[in-house]
């Protein structure tokens, strides 16, 4: 599902890219990969506490953090992201790429391009239930692109 690239300047880690592969409009619960991926990001700098920062860089999608416990959470905040930016508004007049455009448009400025996580003794901190999540807007398959900076603790 996930692909690491790491982008470095000299011996440091400028940022590192994340690529997740969708198979259209759903929420992706990408927490074991963010996970997985600050493992290697702290096994590079030798660092164990700081702040992650994730930032996507599409239009037509977005990262949130929500419940992962049980996944009919997701499902409902979906569908209330459907609700809120339906197809079939009357107003709409940028569907170059189908019906999906706008609309995707509208639900990624709902949500966030960018998130920072707390990093302590090597583990993100997270709420008992909250996972991350990519939020895939558009119908059709997309790789899409997570920036991952870490910033360690003085």
């Amino acid at each position: 599902m996930a692909n690491l690239k790491g982008n470095k300047v000299g011996a440091k880690m400028k940022y590192t890219e994340l690529k997740v592969g969708t198979d259209g409009e759903k929420f992706y619960d990408v927490t074991g990969d963010i996970k997985s991926s600050l493992d290697q990001i702290l096994a590079d700098c030798g660092a164990s506490s700081g702040v992650l920062h994730l930032f996507i860089t599409h239009t037509s999608c977005a990262l949130t953090i929500s419940e992962a416990y049980d996944p009919k959470a997701a499902i409902d905040i979906e569908n209330f992201l459907k609700h809120t930016a339906p197809r079939n508004l009357s107003f709409i007049e940028h569907d170059d790429e189908g019906p999906d455009d706008s609309p995707s448009h509208m639900k990624s400025i709902l949500l966030n391009q960018s998130i920072s996580l707390i990093v302590d003794e090597r583990k993100l901190v997270l709420g008992t239930w909250q996972g991350i999540y990519l939020a895939e807007f558009r119908d059709h398959p997309h790789t899409r692109k997570v920036l991952m900076k870490f910033q360690a603790d003085i």
